[in-house]
């Protein structure tokens, strides 16, 4: 069963360069038939007109849900798309990562019902994400691995997820002993099983909230198909102001209380719980 209609769930902050390089990426999608869903969490207007921007040379169809800056709030944010949108099937991803050309056509492709998918990335430099241009992304240079070692890119077995051969990536995605796990640059999967086990949950933080709901969704009977080779985000550089240790062990005993109870449900997600 192939999806409907794909939404395109872009979470962003105050950060319209690299999300204009983002937007190009998807203009030069090869599948054509989707929606981009700009989950956007309290950004100014800077942000809104490059929105417009876009919107305005009518190549995609872009939704921009957005809500007041009040702190981090991604997973509030990411509810509210879920919450809002009309497409059967959604890949979830970040306003710093290029897609690549056919990035949309595999997860359209390798849909499966009762899957969630799960990519991979390779996060670039500073150096090398400044370098990359509009005119760079279209032509599609920057997802050869000797145009990122040419700007300063490390040259590692990272750089393998950017092979031209199609088998050698099936054959990477059946030998990696990473876990496919829901990563928040690049998973999918179906609306309505998002819904079922309530969406993201709203008491996790920066760090690990992804992961979260890829293990509620394994609690709730769900499979995960390993991608990460099959199609890739270019992960653009940025600062993590976010990150601070004591909101990680939060977010890890929320995690554990989930693998240990066996929970799908989460309490505080889409739908809030009603008052006793």
């Amino acid at each position: 069963m192939s999806p409907n209609s794909i939404g395109v769930v872009i979470t962003t902050y105050n950060s319209p360069l690299w999300l204009s390089k983002v937007l190009t990426g998807y203009e030069c999608q090869s599948f054509k038939s989707f929606r981009v869903i700009i989950a956007d969490d309290g950004s100014t207007d800077e942000t809104k007109e490059l929105i417009d921007t876009f919107k305005a040379r009518g190549i995609l169809t872009i939704d921009h849900v957005w809500h007041e800056d009040d702190g981090f709030r991604k997973c509030q944010i990411l509810n509210k798309a879920i919450r809002e949108t009309e497409c059967d099937y959604l890949i979830f991803t970040d306003g710093d990562c290029i897609p690549e050309p056919d990035f949309i056509q595999t997860h359209h492709d390798l849909a499966r019902p009762g899957y969630f998918l799960s990519g991979g990335y390779i996060k670039l430099t500073m150096p090398v994400s400044e370098a990359i241009t509009d005119n760079d992304i279209r032509s599609g240079e920057i997802f050869k691995p000797q145009w990122l070692v040419a700007h300063g890119q490390p040259k590692n077995h990272k750089l393998w997820k950017l092979s031209s051969s199609r088998g050698f990536r099936r054959f990477m995605n059946r030998i990696t002993p990473a876990a496919a796990s829901w990563n928040g640059m690049n998973s999918s999967t179906w609306t309505k099983d998002l819904i079922a086990v309530n969406g993201f949950n709203e008491d996790m933080q920066y760090g690990g909230l992804d992961r979260e709901l890829g293990e509620r969704l394994w609690n709730y009977g769900h499979k995960s198909m390993q991608i990460r080779y099959s199609t890739v985000c270019l992960h653009l550089d940025h600062a993590r102001g976010y990150s601070k240790p004591e909101i990680w062990a939060k977010n890890r005993a929320i995690r554990k209380a989930v693998k240990d109870n066996k929970t799908f449900w989460a309490e505080n997600g889409i739908k809030k719980k009603q008052p006793a």
